[in-house]
């Protein structure tokens, strides 16, 4: 069996990722969750879905009225569907919180889109295909975005010239004609070098109000020139640019530079969903905890839909401790292993494949889809598990009879969308800070079968070279400096947080950087993605 792609020449043309081909081996497997269950006593009991949603919404009540509703929060994943996230943000809003976010591995909250609106690619897919110049930042491009690899791909093979900023000058499978490889700290620094050298080019006063007082760079220079050839250009920020903890510095910088070279401004997208989570309104609003605050602050109850809490957060360290100290915390979740050490209630909620639902991709268009096979054993889709929990709790709004009617009240006019879609930025941010980091820091990509909790399941897909257990890879003169040879472990700290990792030279990495994955048990006791990181032959 195989899952096949719908055709579709402004998406995907014909083509689909291993990840996404391959992936439904999860859904039918031993890890499955088929019905409600309850912690009771640190033993997990099987119980049935009346009984599981009645034990979750009184908790909710006497949680909101012994410690107020400001201690509820919700964390879900772009990857969530538009209905679920919008019942969810509705749940949460009803009971009087603010707290609700889908971003849980961003560590800068202050690059989110206006009220209503959405980071998106800043052009339809299949002119992705047709560009001239492209400028790529943070991004571990064939990895993260198999598809959009693709187009530009296509478009290198028309003539298309492509530039990397990032920490590591990976192997795209597409010629660059430029990388500009600088550690993570120094990435704002290097975006504003870059706006100077577009300033001069161009002969306007560069924005210095608010960027380092830097000098004149000649990569940065030849990168501008680069950029200002060919007609249809773009500035394309990746996971780890959005991930950045200067991430609004970065999105301010593409947006100054972009009307002097005539370029669009893209935000890849981290997920499925990503675009569609923004719209529903699965952020915190007025007064409201982020994903980083609520993953680093034990709450007195905390609704998960589809996380992985350890895995698919910024700062695995602090998640543990925080959850260690958290209240009542459920799981919606098609795993019966989610959460295990710290949830209190696991209600199994279908996968893709067993129920109906919408997204919007990167490039804001809806795209709805229908259960392919039954819900396993007691799975019920997670917008009528929230839909029966809203009702419970007496909220108004939760009187939907189907996907269809949720979908309606989620997005509203569909044909007006787009005006929603946004990558403004304004300049007015602190970026003096860019290029002040001394010592080791950490990258930290997220691999291709460890995103979510559905690959990190699929057996054929954790047996390839990309599931292979994560290693510490270090620039070489760092290796040099630790007299470390082939097969040697390293010691890799973060704070109190370490772990031991095979070691391996990486030649192409830029200088200080420490290249270690997120996402995967092997580096889950570590701290954040971004940031000093310490290393020792072990």
């Amino acid at each position: 069996m195989r899952v096949v792609p719908l055709e579709n020449e402004a998406v995907n043309e014909c083509w689909i990722a291993d990840r996404d081909r391959f992936s439904y081996e999860a859904l039918n497997g031993d890890a499955r969750l088929t019905q409600p269950m309850i912690k009771q006593g640190g033993e997990w009991m099987a119980t049935d879905w009346q009984t599981a949603l009645n034990y979750v919404a009184d908790g909710l009540r006497r949680i909101r009225s012994e410690f107020g509703p400001q201690t509820v929060g919700a964390l879900a994943s772009p990857h969530a569907t538009v209905e679920e996230l919008h019942l969810l943000s509705r749940l949460v809003r009803g009971l009087g919180s603010e707290n609700i976010d889908h971003r849980l591995r961003h560590a800068d909250f202050s690059a989110a889109a206006p009220a209503g609106q959405a980071r998106w690619l800043g052009m339809p897919m299949a002119e992705l295909s047709s560009l001239d110049r492209a400028l790529v930042v943070g991004s571990f491009l064939r990895k993260d975005h198999p598809l959009f690899a693709q187009r530009l791909r296509q478009a290198t093979r028309r003539g298309a010239r492509v530039v990397s900023l990032n920490g590591v000058d990976d192997d795209w499978l597409l010629p660059k004609a430029e990388s500009l490889i600088v550690k993570p700290s120094d990435w704002p620094l290097a975006m504003a070098r870059l706006a100077g050298a577009v300033a001069r080019a161009v002969q306007v006063e560069p924005p210095m109000a608010v960027l380092p007082d830097v000098a004149a760079d000649a990569a940065a220079d030849r990168v501008a020139a680069l950029l200002l050839t060919g007609e249809r250009r773009a500035i394309l920020l990746g996971n780890a640019a959005v991930q950045h903890p200067q991430a609004a510095s970065l999105l301010a910088l593409a947006n100054w530079m972009a009307p002097h070279l005539g370029a669009h401004v893209g935000v890849l997208g981290e997920a499925a969903n990503s675009v569609g989570a923004q719209l529903v309104g699965a952020l915190p609003g007025p007064g409201g905890m982020n994903a980083g605050e609520m993953l680093t602050r034990p709450m007195k109850a905390l609704l998960l839909m589809q996380v992985e809490p350890m895995l698919d957060g910024a700062n695995a360290a602090a998640t543990r401790l925080a959850l260690s100290q958290a209240g009542l915390v459920v799981a919606f979740t098609p795993f019966r292993d989610v959460a295990l050490e710290h949830a209190d209630v696991l209600l199994p909620v279908a996968p893709f494949t067993e129920t109906g639902g919408s997204f919007v991709n990167a490039e804001g268009r809806v795209q709805s889809f229908h259960g392919v096979v039954r819900p396993l054993g007691e799975t019920r889709p997670g917008w009528k598990a929230l839909r029966v929990l809203g009702n419970l709790l007496e909220l108004p709004g939760f009187d939907q009879e189907s996907v269809e009617e949720v979908r309606s009240q989620a997005l509203g006019d569909e044909s007006v969308l787009t005006a929603r879609l946004s990558n403004a930025q304004s300049l007015d941010i602190d970026a003096q800070s860019a290029g002040a980091s001394t010592g080791l820091e950490r990258l930290a990509d997220v691999p291709i079968y460890s995103t979510d909790a559905v690959v990190r399941r699929a057996p054929s897909l954790q047996m390839t070279r990309d599931a292979r257990p994560p290693v510490a890879s270090l620039p070489s003169a760092l290796w040099s400096q630790l007299q470390l040879s082939e097969g040697d472990k390293v010691l890799v700290s973060q704070g109190q947080a370490a772990v031991v990792l095979p070691a391996c030279e990486d030649a192409r990495l830029a200088a200080d950087t420490v290249r270690v994955p997120a996402g995967h048990p092997a580096t889950s006791a570590l701290g954040a993605m971004f940031g000093p990181i310490s290393v020792e032959k072990a």
